[in-house]
């Protein structure tokens, strides 16, 4: 048996299967802000209310390679939000809702992703709102489109967590203490 062949075969093999693994490893970091987009939805006396915040910064560190090393932050501007009316929109810059002339955005930042199956993970960090932290957990799907990657998502947003919509509004009968919170983050491929 010619050794000098099956180790030039096994060395072929290893660089082969080695280029290929390195071939499927894609890194996203750069956040492409004018396709992301993140919206919610909650109850208000019985009805379905639909809403976006339309200016974010995103910064993300993934590695498909390494999924549990993905880093990502988050801030929003929140008085971009459009829940609908000009009315809503300024009702929600009070100080009873985000009080935005105090805290002008929120901010979420990653504590760790773990890996739930195929291109499905679980995000867990801290989220801050009018100057209170909690621990939030998202389900995250990627989906790898061409040269681009995107993150969708979503998790639920207790308000009085928050305490969002203070006073006579803190009545969860009136409006929901669950928010829907979807995301779309598009990221192209590196």
């Amino acid at each position: 048996m010619n050794y000098r062949f099956l180790r030039s075969a096994a060395l072929v093999t290893t660089l082969t299967l080695g280029a290929l693994t390195c071939a499927h490893a894609v890194e996203y970091k750069r956040v492409n802000a004018a396709a992301s987009q993140i919206t919610f939805t909650y109850t208000q006396m019985g009805a379905r209310v639909y809403g976006r915040f339309g200016k974010f910064d995103a910064k993300i560190d993934f590695d498909s390679a390494n999924p549990t090393a993905a880093h990502t932050e988050l801030t929003i501007q929140l008085d971009s939000i459009d829940a609908g009316t000009s009315d809503a929109n300024s009702e929600l810059q009070k100080p009873a809702w985000f009080n935005t002339a105090k805290y002008p955005v929120a901010k979420f930042e990653s504590s760790s992703v773990k890996l739930l199956d195929n291109n499905r993970y679980e995000i867990t960090g801290k989220l801050a709102i009018k100057g209170r932290t909690r621990d939030v957990n998202a389900q995250v799907i990627l989906k790898p489109e061409h040269s681009i990657g995107v993150f969708s998502g979503e998790f639920i947003l207790n308000r009085a967590d928050f305490s969002i919509g203070e006073g006579e509004w803190a009545d969860i009968g009136i409006i929901s203490n669950d928010i829907h919170i979807k995301f779309r983050v598009v990221v192209p491929a590196q």
